[in-house]
């Protein structure tokens, strides 16, 4: 606040210096991310439980899905969801075809995917990945430090812990402070063009004060009862909208247009995952792309843990299918439509929103412009405005429960007044922020965490190593093939006889986990083992190293 000018000049030079030297870095590691979780999924691993080997999920798909949504990216998809697909329309990212034309328009879809869909997704499911099995499956603390176990020991209870813990929640704060920040600029500009009230700092405050109080009566509520419900009413009413410009827009150029837009997505997806910009450097990719990775990062031990939170019970495929799986698909979806329908006004209506949101800087405003393409503008864009508000309480509310986990070392339900203390400051960072320096403190601090950013993200690299060590210690060796046997075969009679044979039934010989007055409940004869069978897969889960190994064939 005291030396706005300064921290932003300071750190724009270090986030400068990032984007432009360690930008290709962002690039291949988010990439890494993606393959290293779709690869994981596919071994032996996917079938281990983030939990008991006995618990299943404690949320329905749908209401998963809605919480994940919205703890998500459900709000800046409100943000750019018209917004992006219409800067890249208007300057192609490889400036290699003509600005605002239809190749202008696919390269434009493409990148808008990519920014929004399988990379994103990532950044967040590979921390909630590594928080669902370290805090469930071996009940430790619900923070940061605690994927580092299989690395540090006990001393993630200690000062390199600690550190990593502050960290992770100062980043968090100051993360969705500012997302708060940049949400409470688009709600004041859809009030100032539906009902004419000035953008002012007051406006503000009184915006953000509505959204922390929703937030901390949500936080208050639980998670059953003020986030889950909140998080359904949100994606009932996105889905709302959606079908509303489907339906009353050029309904069939947006239908045609989703289908093709999924293939632009799966077309362009192997190149951009690794395309750097390298040819033309015109510095485009680090002010996008890096600058999405580097900021996503920051809200990604915050993401990580809720999904792990609402995740618990799933198998690691379940859940790397579901949080790639299912928000991707609807942010194809989302920016299919209002892309679609964006570069329809462009292309064959009355324009303008190339000059609002690009010429006049207005990306704030520009869901508002477009929605004033379509019928009941008024209505809907009040509606819209609402469910801006609530994607906004869900991050914050969601982001608070998640903080008093981290701060509290556990997940039993804290006193009211404490949850509220993380909904609050939120709040009162972004107000701050906005009042004392304005647009300009919200871009410093966005420099900020972009430069915080860079040891969340060197972090993700020791989350994959750490979780594949944990989960191959825990899960001990896998047993080796056991397979018929096989006599020679020289005539028909005897390829039939061979045929006829039994596979054989296998036994795996296992250490008997003890329980805690140490009895093993076995025999004396049999002590130390115990005999499990091919046709109980269930108990060859986690036995621990040294576990499942082969022993005979029947």
């Amino acid at each position: 606040m005291a030396f706005t000018d300064s921290v932003d000049s300071i750190f724009s030079t270090a986030s400068n210096w990032i984007m432009t030297n360690l930008g290709w870095f962002y690039i291949l590691g988010v990439t890494t991310f993606l393959l290293f979780l779709v690869g994981i999924a596919f071994t032996h691993y996917g079938r281990v439980r983030l939990g008991g080997d006995d618990e299943r999920p404690e949320h329905s798909t749908l209401a998963w899905f809605s919480m994940l949504f919205a703890a998500g990216i459900g709000s800046i998809l409100m943000f750019w969801g018209v917004a992006e697909p219409i800067s890249h329309f208007a300057n192609p990212p490889r400036q290699d075809v003509e600005p605002q034309s239809v190749q202008a328009a696919e390269e434009a879809m493409g990148f808008a995917l990519y920014h929004f869909g399988l990379h994103t997704w990532a950044i967040f499911a590979l921390p909630g990945l590594g928080f669902g099995y370290f805090i469930y499956k071996r009940h430790l603390p619900p923070r940061v430090s605690s994927i580092f176990a299989p690395l540090l020991g006990g001393r993630i209870y200690g000062p390199i812990g600690k550190t990593i813990d502050v960290v992770a929640i100062l980043g968090t704060v100051f993360g969705v402070a500012t997302s708060v920040g940049l949400g409470t600029l688009q709600i004041n500009a859809g009030l100032a063009q539906l009902f004419d009230i000035q953008e002012s700092g007051f406006t503000q405050i009184a915006l953000i004060a509505i959204v922390t109080v929703m937030a901390g009566i949500s936080v208050a509520l639980g998670l059953d009862k003020g986030i889950k419900r909140l998080s359904n009413l949100n994606i009932g009413m996105a889905v709302m909208l959606l079908v509303f410009v489907l339906v009353t827009g050029p309904s069939l150029f947006l239908l045609k247009g989703m289908i093709e837009s999924a293939g632009i997505y799966a077309e362009a997806l192997p190149r951009l995952a690794f395309w750097n910009d390298t040819f033309a450097d015109s510095g485009w990719q680090n002010t996008w792309t890096v600058f999405y990775w580097a900021w996503t990062i920051t809200w990604s031990p915050f993401v990580g843990i809720f999904i792990a939170r609402i995740s618990r019970g799933r198998t690691v495929r379940e859940f790397v299918g579901g949080v790639l799986g299912l928000p991707v698909l609807f942010s194809v979806v989302w920016f299919s439509i209002f892309g679609m329908g964006s570069f329809h006004i462009e292309l064959e209506g009355n324009g303008g929103l190339v000059e609002r949101v690009v010429d006049n800087g207005d990306i704030p405003g520009a869901l508002f412009e477009f929605l004033g393409n379509f019928p009941l503008t008024g209505l809907v864009s009040g509606i819209a405005i609402i469910l801006v508000v609530i994607f906004f309480v869900t991050s914050v509310d969601s982001t608070a429960m998640v903080l008093d986990m981290m701060a509290t070392g556990h997940e039993e339900k804290a006193p009211i007044h404490q949850r509220l203390f993380w909904a609050v400051l939120m709040g009162l960072v972004a107000a701050t922020m906005l009042v004392a320096t304005g647009k300009d403190g919200l871009d410093a601090l966005q420099q900020v965490i972009t430069v915080v950013g860079l040891p969340f993200f060197v972090m993700g690299f020791v989350m994959m190593y750490s979780l594949v060590r944990g989960i191959r210690e825990d899960l001990g060796e896998r047993p080796e093939p056991v397979t018929r046997q096989w006599p020679e075969v020289r005539s028909a009679e005897d390829l039939e006889a061979a045929e006829e044979l039994p596979a054989p039934e296998v036994v795996v010989q296992t250490r008997a986990i003890p329980d805690e007055s140490g009895d093993d409940g076995t025999d004396a004869e049999d002590a130390g083992m115990e005999k499990v069978y091919a046709d109980e897969p269930e108990a060859l889960g986690a036995r621990g190293r040294g576990g499942a190994r082969s022993a005979d064939m029947a």
